[in-house]
């Protein structure tokens, strides 16, 4: 079974190949990221002009890297929510022509969900069921995963998610777009005990919010005696991966779990990644993250999460939606 999966949701292009669910032969990605710097964001109808572009070529590429041919492939799994509509559109229009030309089955995938299966490409181990936490620039989500396909809604963020967080604080300390990378650089030489920044906790809820942190950053910044931004950056690091980490943990023990995935942009934080490592070992759980490549936006995560799609359910029509905004819920894989 060879899947080919298109992954446009935002401002990365992006085509990959996968064998039997996990077995990755190609992933490509045509990123955006220095066409949107100027603008401190992602523009969507920039991304969508370049998705057009880029698209053709990006599978392509996907394609010469396997040695394979259209002809191989035996289905198409790509992103029809959540995202950005116009980017979606590109990716989905072009998968049902290319499954109408081929007379192959083409598989809607959430973006969310495929994160999660980021982690079945490098950890072939790996089971459900877990607690998963989904962190990324507009995703800030906690999830009781039952089995394949059977996902319960812990708590998400309720006004900025970590990744957005992380982008807006860089830009009030003038690092650069992206705000994830530009932070974590900085923090290398500073002390993350330089300032006290909030942890906004809500005991009793599995609920983020990093707004206020935010905040805390902005008035930090203004004030005369301000340490350097290398420690205000290690300070709003550790405050943001001190906040994932213990709910995560605490939702894990609350429901009896004892693995831990993590995944989504956000991920690829070296600091998280250890924090999160680290907290798991100490209380005899396992940890799942995949490397940064497969952290940020791919299509190697789509394909995958297309190919179990393919063993375990019935194929949608080419008539699916594109759909914006959806929260992701149990299917029953």
């Amino acid at each position: 079974m060879i899947v080919l999966g298109i992954e446009t949701s935002c401002d990365e292009t992006a085509c990959a190949i996968v064998q039997d669910g996990r077995k990755l032969l190609c992933t490509v990605v045509a990123s955006q990221m220095e066409e949107h710097a100027s603008y401190g964001g992602v523009v969507p109808e920039l991304a969508s002009r370049r998705h057009v572009e880029l698209l053709i070529p990006v599978i392509r590429q996907a394609l010469s890297e396997a040695n394979l041919t259209l002809q191989d492939i035996t289905a198409i799994g790509v992103t029809n929510r959540p995202g950005l509509l116009g980017a979606l559109l590109v990716g989905v229009t072009s998968a049902k022509a290319l499954g109408q030309a081929l007379g192959i089955p083409v598989i809607p995938v959430h973006h969310i969900e495929a994160h999660l299966y980021a982690n079945f490409i490098t950890h072939p181990e790996m089971e459900f069921p877990a607690t998963a936490l989904v962190v990324s620039g507009g995703h800030t989500d906690l999830f009781d995963v039952e089995s394949h396909g059977v996902y319960r809604l812990l708590g998400r963020t309720r006004d900025d998610a970590a990744g957005e967080a992380f982008d807006k604080c860089a830009r009030l300390m003038g690092l650069p777009y992206p705000g994830g990378p530009s932070i974590q650089e900085a923090a290398k030489s500073g002390d993350p005990k330089a300032i006290a920044f909030p942890r906004a906790l809500m005991p009793g809820t599995h609920a983020f919010s990093f707004s206020g942190l935010k905040t805390s950053v902005k008035y930090a910044l203004a004030k005369p005696d301000c340490p350097p931004v290398p420690d205000v950056a290690a300070s709003f690091q550790a405050a943001v991966v001190d906040v994932l980490v213990r709910k995560t943990i605490a939702a894990a023990k609350e429901c009896g779990r004892t693995t831990v995935v993590l995944a989504g942009g956000v991920a690829a934080n070296a600091a998280l990644k250890v924090a999160m490592e680290d907290a798991c070992s100490r209380r005899g759980m396992r940890c799942y993250i995949p490397p940064p490549s497969l952290c940020t936006d791919n299509a190697a995560m789509i394909a995958t999460t297309a190919s179990y799609h393919f063993m375990h359910r019935a194929i949608p029509g080419l008539d699916f939606a594109v759909i914006p905004s959806e929260p992701l819920s149990s299917h029953g894989i």
